[in-house]
């Protein structure tokens, strides 16, 4: 081999490639850092960021990846509860990272305007811009898989079950009763004529604004490619705030409740150290710790405290 040159076997990514992602991963640490600044910076409450997700959505949650079209439930569960997911017609389960952006953008405009009725604003491109989405197109861009998605969700059933010492409970809700998109994919900047909105289901809307769990939209923005992170967030915002003492959790227990899409519990906590790591660099007073085989918890402030508690 010529002085100068470098093999590359079967299998090697190309140089180009690599230089791509390593540039792509250091975009990604800046991109961190700065949201971490903003959030020490200025709390969400008074930056206008403060967003809310239903607790029932917190303990239990959606399929990371696509279960299936022909998958006609999907049920996931943590401890005595039990969220089950039905599909509505001709449409498959959500999955992913938007129904979960959806969600939290969804319950915070409930909670604040009180309504089962939310507009969806002005514009695709404005709505998009409030996930921290920005609009492409083609099969695989984002304004389809968002489309999608929202398609998804909004016609699917939603149960709830609780099985334990006390007794037992079932809520089951439609997710919306209507739902109206009017965006021109075509040209996402332009207002539509109509207005774009959905209407929740009224059990649907009594559920995930009774008691919601506060979180920073910042965040979400920030870990908005990743459902695993997106959750965690969510969960460890709601736990870490009703602790008074530590919480010793197994890696299997919390693959069962989080990690379905993982076949193995030990590749689910690989990943989950991962994002938890990311997680640390938003919010510093996070405290917990990953002995060998588990995930210890430790009493702290939630990471939004409910607005009530800082007056």
């Amino acid at each position: 081999m010529r002085a100068g040159r470098t093999r590359y076997v079967a299998g090697d990514a190309p140089p180009d490639q690599i230089r791509m992602s390593q540039a792509s991963q250091i975009v990604r640490s800046i991109n961190l850092a700065a949201t971490a600044q903003k959030i020490r910076e200025t709390n969400a409450w008074d930056a206008k960021e403060a967003a809310f997700m239903g607790r029932m959505l917190v303990q239990a949650t959606l399929p990371h990846r696509n279960p299936g079209k022909d998958v006609r439930e999907y049920s996931r569960t943590n401890g005595n509860l039990t969220l089950t997911i039905q599909p509505g017609p001709r449409r498959g389960i959500p999955f992913g990272p938007y129904p979960r952006l959806i969600l939290a953008w969804i319950t915070t405009e409930a909670v604040q305007k009180k309504s089962r009725e939310v507009s969806l604003g002005p514009s695709l491109s404005s709505f998009m811009g409030e996930l921290g989405l920005i609009p492409s197109g083609g099969r695989w861009g984002t304004i389809t898989r968002l489309r999608d998605q929202m398609e998804r969700l909004f016609s699917s059933r939603i149960a709830v079950a609780y099985d334990g010492p006390e007794g037992y409970q079932l809520r089951s809700a439609e997710v919306a009763t209507a739902l109206d998109l009017w965006w021109d994919p075509k040209s996402p900047e332009q207002a539509s004529v109509w207005e774009s909105k959905v209407t929740l289901g009224e059990a649907f809307y009594a559920a995930i604004t009774e008691a919601p769990v506060p979180l920073d939209m910042r965040v979400l923005r920030e870990i908005k490619r990743s459902p695993l992170a997106l959750d965690l967030y969510a969960w460890l915002t709601w736990r870490i705030g009703r602790l008074n003492r530590p919480l010793y959790l197994s890696w299997e227990q919390l693959h069962g409740q989080f990690g379905a899409d993982y076949k193995h519990a030990k590749h689910f906590a690989a990943e989950a150290r991962k994002e938890m790591r990311r997680l640390r660099v938003l919010w510093p007073e996070l405290l917990y710790s990953t002995p060998k085989g588990r995930l210890v918890l430790h009493p702290g402030q939630s990471h939004l405290p409910p607005k009530a508690a800082r007056s």
